[in-house]
């Protein structure tokens, strides 16, 4: 798992096999504000979630641009993307 204080993009699978994108600072309190059902509306209805995938940048806007990005990509293109650049925990 990323440690706190990075740039994190991360991408969760939810109960429901769909994915959500995200940015982040501290991903470990992310992701269990998540679960806790307080992250996004999104999720809320979708908990369980865990996390697939991360990628760490060194600023917060590298990391946006990465998650605007991965946003950008139809399921297929996520998967290869997420296969290729595994820095999974």
């Amino acid at each position: 798992m990323a440690a706190s204080n990075n740039h994190v993009m991360y991408v969760l699978e939810c109960s429901d096999g769909t994915y959500y994108t995200g940015y982040t600072n501290d991903l470990e309190k992310r992701i269990a504000t998540h679960n806790a059902g307080k992250g996004a509306k999104y999720t809320k209805a979708r908990r369980p979630v865990h996390c697939v995938y991360f990628e760490t940048f060194e600023n917060k806007h590298d990391a946006m641009s990465a998650e605007y990005g991965f946003k950008q990509l139809t399921r297929q293109q996520k998967l290869h993307y997420m296969a290729t650049r595994s820095e999974t925990e």
